[in-house]
C-alpha cells in the first residue's frame, strides 16, 4: 500500500510540479511562451499515450517486474532532464519520464485493486491511492515553489532520483510477482504507436494554431493526421490486434465507459487551471516561486482530506450523485477563477475558487476510478487502472493544449487591438487567462451532464460473505 502510494504521489507530482518553475525554466533555456508548455505536455502525452501498454504488461509480464522497472526508468530520466542545458534534451527526458510513470501508475493501481479484494476495502485502498494523486498534483506546485526558490529548479527533478531507485529496491524486496500465466505475450506495440503518435499530432496541431490560426494548411494537416491516427488506433483494437491494448468489450459497460469520460474531461478542465494559475500568480502578480507555492497550500489539504473522505461518500450516496455533484461544484470554482483580475484579493478572488475546484476535483477524481475499475475481471486490472489514467491524461493534454492556444490568442489579440495603448501586458495575460477558466468550467458542466444522463444508478449490495465473490455493478 505504501509503495503504491507513495509511486502515484511521486508520478502524479512530476505532472504539475514544473508549473511553478516555469518562469524559471523559460529564462534559463530560453524558451517561447507557446514552447514552454511542452515541458509539461512532453510529460502527459507520452504518459498519456503509454499508459495502455503498461497496464497490459503488468498483467501478462509481472506487476512487480514492470512496476520496478518503471521506477528504475523515472529516476534516470529525472537525472537526465536536472543536468538538461538544452530545451529538445529536456523535452525529450521529459518524454522518457513520461514513458516511466505511464508504466508505474496502472501497475500500482493494479497491485491494490488485486491486493485488496473485499469491496469496502477496495474502495478504501482506492480512496488512499486517488489521494496521493491528488495530492501530488497539488503539492508539486506548492513543492516546486519551494524548491526552486531555495535551490533551483533542476532539483524539482534531481529530487525524484533517490526516492525512484529506493522504492524500486524496496519494491524487489517487498512485493510479490504477479502475472496472468495464461495470456499471450503480445504487447500491441502498434497500437501504442498509434494512440502515442496521434495525440501528440493532435496536441502539437492545436498548439500550432496561436501562431499559423486554423485555416493553415500545415495546421489542419497535423490535426487530420492526428485524428486518422486515433482512428486507427481504434480500428486495431476492434478488429485487428490479438492481444489489445484496449479490448472494446470493456466498454459495454455503462458505468466504466460513462466514468471514462467523466474523468477525461475532468483532466481537460483541471490541468489548465493548475497551469494559468501559476503564471498568473508570476507573471502578473510578481509572486516568488515559493510564495505561489504557499498559495496552494490550502488546496493540497482540501483535496487530500476530501479524497479519503470520498469513497465513504460514495458508498452512502452512490456514485452518480458523488460524480455529478463534483463536477458541478469544480465548474463553479472555475467560473469564479474567471474573476480574477489583475490586483485580485487572495481571500477574496483567489481562496474560494481554489478550495471549489479541489474539493470538485477529489471527488470526482476518487469516485471515477472506483467506478472504471469495479467489476473488472482480475487478470485485467492492469488494463482498466491503464484505461482510466488514460483517460484522465489524455483529456489533460488536450484540454492543456487547447485552452493555451485560446489564452494566448486573446492575449495577442489584445495587445494587437488599435486601443492597445490601454492594455497592459498584464491585463491582456488576465484576460487570456480569463477566457481559458470560463472555458475550462463549461467542460466541467459538460462532464456533470454526462455523469446525469450517462452515468447508471447503483442499488446498494449487502456486504459479501467470506469467499463469495465481487458483483459487477448492477445498471439500472
Amino acid at each position: 500500500m505504501f509503495l503504491a502510494c507513495l509511486a502515484q504521489f511521486m508520478v502524479i507530482l512530476d505532472v504539475s510540479v514544473v508549473n511553478v518553475a516555469l518562469p524559471s525554466i523559460r529564462h534559463a533555456l530560453s524558451f517561447s511562451e507557446s514552447g514552454l508548455q511542452w515541458v509539461v505536455n512532453a510529460y502527459t502525452v507520452t504518459f498519456a499515450g503509454f499508459l495502455l501498454l503498461g497496464g497490459r504488461a503488468a498483467d501478462l509480464v509481472g506487476r512487480r517486474r514492470v512496476f520496478v522497472a518503471g521506477l528504475v526508468l523515472f529516476a534516470l530520466a529525472s537525472l537526465g532532464g536536472g543536468l538538461a542545458n538544452d530545451r529538445t534534451v529536456l523535452v525529450v527526458m521529459r518524454l522518457v519520464q513520461g514513458l516511466g510513470g505511464a508504466v508505474i501508475a496502472p501497475a500500482s493501481l493494479a497491485l491494490l485493486t488485486t491486493t485488496f479484494t473485499e469491496p469496502a476495502e477496495r474502495n478504501r485502498a482506492i480512496g488512499i491511492w486517488g489521494a496521493m494523486g491528488g495530492a501530488g498534483g497539488a503539492a508539486g506546485v506548492l513543492l516546486g515553489g519551494v524548491i526552486t526558490d531555495l535551490l533551483s529548479w533542476r532539483w524539482i527533478l534531481f529530487i525524484n532520483v533517490p526516492i525512484g531507485l529506493l522504492a524500486a529496491a524496496a519494491a524487489q524486496r517487498l512485493l510479490l510477482e504477479g502475472r496472468n500465466p495464461n495470456a499471450t505475450r503480445n504487447f500491441d506495440v502498434l497500437g501504442a504507436l498509434s494512440s502515442t503518435a496521434g495525440l501528440s499530432l493532435l496536441v502539437y496541431g492545436i498548439v500550432r494554431t496561436d501562431t499559423t490560426g486554423w485555416g493553415d494548411p500545415g495546421t489542419l494537416g497535423l490535426i487530420g493526421a492526428g485524428l486518422a491516427l486515433l482512428a486507427t488506433f481504434v480500428a486495431l483494437e476492434g478488429r485487428f490486434a490479438k492481444a489489445p491494448l484496449m479490448p472494446l468489450r470493456l466498454f459495454r459497460s455503462r458505468q466504466l465507459s460513462a466514468a471514462n469520460v467523466v474523468v477525461l474531461l475532468v483532466g481537460a478542465s483541471v490541468f489548465g487551471m493548475w497551469f494559468f494559475f501559476t503564471l498568473y500568480l508570476q507573471e502578473v502578480r510578481g509572486y516568488s516561486p515559493l510564495h505561489a507555492g504557499l498559495v496552494f497550500l490550502p488546496m493540497t489539504v482540501t483535496i487530500v482530506v476530501t479524497s479519503t473522505v470520498t469513497s465513504r461518500l460514495t458508498q452512502r450516496f452512490g456514485a452518480k450523485q458523488v460524480l455529478t455533484a463534483g463536477m458541478l461544484i469544480l465548474s463553479a470554482g472555475l467560473f469564479l477563477f474567471a474573476r480574477v483580475g489583475v490586483h485580485a484579493s487572495y481571500l477574496g478572488e483567489m481562496l474560494a475558487p481554489g478550495l471549489l475546484t479541489s474539493f470538485g476535483m477529489a471527488l470526482v477524481f476518487v469516485t471515477g476510478t472506483v467506478c472504471a475499475t469495479a467489476g473488472v475481471a482480475r487478470q485485467e486490472a492492469g488494463l482498466a487502472s491503464g484505461i482510466v489514467n488514460t483517460s484522465r491524461l489524455f483529456g489533460g493534454a488536450l484540454g492543456l493544449a487547447a485552452l493555451a492556444t485560446l489564452a494566448t490568442s486573446r492575449s495577442q489579440s489584445d495587445l494587437r487591438h488599435p486601443t492597445a495603448a490601454i492594455h497592459t501586458f498584464g491585463q491582456a495575460l488576465v484576460d487570456g487567462f480569463q477566457l481559458a477558466f470560463l472555458v475550462g468550467g463549461s467542460i466541467a458542466l459538460l462532464g456533470a451532464a454526462v455523469a446525469v444522463f450517462a452515468m447508471p444508478a447503483i442499488r446498494r449490495r449487502p456486504a459479501l460473505q467470506p469467499g463469495e465473490q465481487q458483483p459487477v455493478a448492477v445498471e439500472v
